[in-house]
């Protein structure tokens, strides 16, 4: 991959999983780069996105005005033309991405693809990476006899708990990770069940495993689930 602007990249996603993911695979693979990681594209600062070469940015969890985001990425691309942007994408926003984020210099990739994905493009560079990822123009599967599935109305908080249980974190992690208490967090989880009519933390790991569990919580866009991207530790067990 030719080299731009010195060996600099952004990393950019809200799920502390992804970011770690990513970075262990900057770190493996492309250890001739400085990476910086940030949360949303509010926190890049202005040189930091002059120095970067590359920014991949995780928009797959964008529930919350999603056009509002990628149109910040948009006036993003049209200051700084000469980064290649790498955005992970959900099913969902594939249209709306393709509206604003689609040019010459930016590579849109599924966020249930692999991660050798991210790898192919860094290599290849702005100029010769795929500009979209087979994923995203494959026609998405309709399931057949499919039962009606219950609408989920849990607030942010209880579906940031329960994304994290989901993804093998114990409650001590969690309320350390959002600054809360332990019994914030176990309130909110319980709060969670209580809406989903679950009862005890077997149904609740069963809902969270099923494909609308899984939907709901954007825990398949997770790249598979490569020893890369499992390096949390699980130093706790779940509370009740």
């Amino acid at each position: 991959m030719s080299s731009v602007k010195g060996k600099f990249a952004v990393v950019i996603s809200k799920i502390p999983m992804v970011q770690m993911g990513l970075g262990c695979m900057m770190a493996r693979h492309f250890p001739e780069y400085e990476a910086t990681y940030c949360r949303t594209q509010d926190e890049l600062t202005s040189l930091q996105v002059k120095r970067a070469a590359v920014v991949i940015a995780d928009i797959s969890g964008e529930y919350f005005n999603p056009r509002g985001v990628l149109e910040q990425y948009y006036l993003l691309m049209s200051q700084y033309k000469g980064i290649h942007w790498i955005f992970l994408i959900s099913r969902p926003l594939y249209p709306l991405a393709i509206e604003l984020l689609m040019c010459p210099q930016s590579t849109l990739l599924s966020d249930m693809g692999p991660v050798e994905g991210v790898i192919s493009a860094l290599r290849a560079g702005r100029e010769r990476a795929e500009r979209i990822s087979q994923a995203l123009l494959l026609p998405e599967p309709q399931a057949l006899n499919k039962e009606p599935e219950q609408a989920v109305t849990l607030t942010l908080s209880e579906r940031q708990v329960l994304r994290l249980l989901g993804k093998g974190w114990g409650i001590n992690q969690i309320a350390s990770l959002l600054n809360k208490s332990n019994k914030t967090i176990s309130a909110q989880k319980n709060s969670a069940m209580r809406r989903l009519s679950l009862h005890g933390n077997a149904e609740m790991y069963s809902w969270i495993n099923s494909s609308q569990g899984m939907r709901e919580l954007n825990l398949i866009s997770v790249y598979g689930e490569p020893k890369e991207w499992k390096q949390i530790p699980q130093e706790d067990t779940l509370q009740s």
